[in-house]
């Protein structure tokens, strides 16, 4: 078994549904621990809502290019449409980590290039993992986030 670590957002419609419909989606049966959810400021200079994010942990036999897969028809169930880089989506679902596993295909980076650019991760993250992010890693993290509360408790 590996843990492997998703980064779920949504900034578009219902938000918390698009989140929850993820989760299966990914996990596919395996089991797993969600972060709370945060919304956090657009990233990447677009004007757009805030988003809802979480970081989902999931211990998994699946390849990478499995998980990719899972990824991916998780936003296309969420009728994901892809018009701007950065831009407004109903569903965006990255994986971030994969313990003791490394990735670099034209389709798929492991760990995450830009993780620890991004506070939107690296909160969800430190929530479920504190060990995998440093103080230092945190505090040079653009962006803000405010905790919302679990997922089931969202509407």
């Amino acid at each position: 078994m590996t843990l492997a670590y998703f980064s779920f957002g949504s900034n578009m419609g219902d938000r918390g549904q698009y989140l929850r419909g993820a989760v299966p989606v990914v996990t596919a049966g395996e089991p797993h621990r969600l972060s709370s959810v945060y919304r956090t400021s657009p990233w990447g200079g677009v004007e757009q809502d805030d988003f809802w994010n979480l970081v989902l942990e999931v211990s998994t036999t699946a390849s990478p290019d499995e998980l990719l897969v899972r990824a991916q028809a998780a936003e296309a169930a969420a009728e994901r449409v892809r018009d701007e880089r950065w831009g407004p989506r109903t569903l965006d679902v990255d994986i971030i980590l994969m313990e003791g596993i490394t990735v670099s295909t034209p389709d798929l980076e492991v760990p995450h290039p830009r993780m620890h650019e991004r506070r939107f991760v690296l909160e969800p993250l430190a929530e479920l993992r504190p060990d995998l992010v440093s103080p230092a890693a945190m505090a040079a993290a653009d962006g803000i986030v405010m905790n919302l509360g679990t997922l089931e408790s969202l509407h």
